[in-house]
């Protein structure tokens, strides 16, 4: 129940406008790692209507990464959504974080936004809360530039994969790591911070070598997000 005291939600064009400009230095980090997997894709010989519906329907950079190692003929359907779901399984913790702001929002705002929540709109939205803005749409417009950017740039990568066979060579595969140690800089408040990251960094590098998969993915949130709850009680 929100009450009146309970900070108005705002839902406008100033928080897209405001979502999309502050997300233009990241997409460009995005359209690099768009390329890469592009590039990749076609090397697993993925059509441009393949690669152009999975980057539409999908939308997620490390899970469509990870199905590359599982495109065969036929399709193995079953471990494909089983990895995408795990490796997604942070989205819970993700929504999880920005669901006070979101609840004063009407069902269509929300979920509508929630398609483009990605891990670089979501860190760009969540910093934007926490300086104190009460802008509804700025993940919307965020997710907007990210989505046409990711598009363009993973189609762009499938056409020009014959110039660049060997994307590695170029250090072109650790765009998407540069440009989320980019936001996390962005997102640091302060020493307060550091046992969390800690918390979710040894548990994921742990877990990384001890489980099968994806899993220290959601370990290491679950770690990170447990050691912020624990501190905070």
């Amino acid at each position: 129940m929100h009450t009146s005291a309970s900070p108005t939600v705002t839902f406008d064009a100033q928080g897209l406008r405001a979502g999309a400009m502050k997300t233009l230095p990241v997409a460009m980090g995005v359209a690099v790692y768009g390329l890469v997997y592009g590039m990749l894709a076609g090397q697993a010989g993925m059509t441009p209507g393949e690669v152009t519906a999975m980057s539409a329907l999908v939308f997620a950079g490390a899970s469509q990464f990870v199905a590359l190692d599982l495109w065969l003929d036929p399709l193995p359907v079953g471990p494909l959504i089983i990895m995408a779901l795990i490796v997604n399984l942070r989205h819970v913790l993700m929504g999880a974080a920005i669901q006070p702001w979101f609840s004063r929002l009407s069902p269509l705002k929300a979920y509508g936004s929630l398609f483009f929540m990605v891990d670089e709109s979501w860190a760009l939205t969540i910093k934007d809360f926490a300086d104190g803005q009460r802008r509804g749409a700025f993940m919307l417009g965020s997710g907007l530039v990210l989505f046409a950017t990711w598009l363009a740039a993973s189609l762009g990568g499938l056409l020009a994969g014959a110039m660049v066979p060997d994307p590695a060579r170029f250090g072109l595969d650790f765009a998407f790591t540069a440009a989320f140690i980019a936001l996390l800089a962005g997102l640091w408040r302060g020493k307060s911070d550091l046992p969390i990251w800690l918390a979710a960094g040894i548990v994921a590098v742990i877990c990384s070598q001890l489980l099968p998969g994806k899993w220290y993915i959601l370990a290491g949130g679950l770690a990170g997000g447990l050691t912020g709850a624990l501190r905070h009680d």
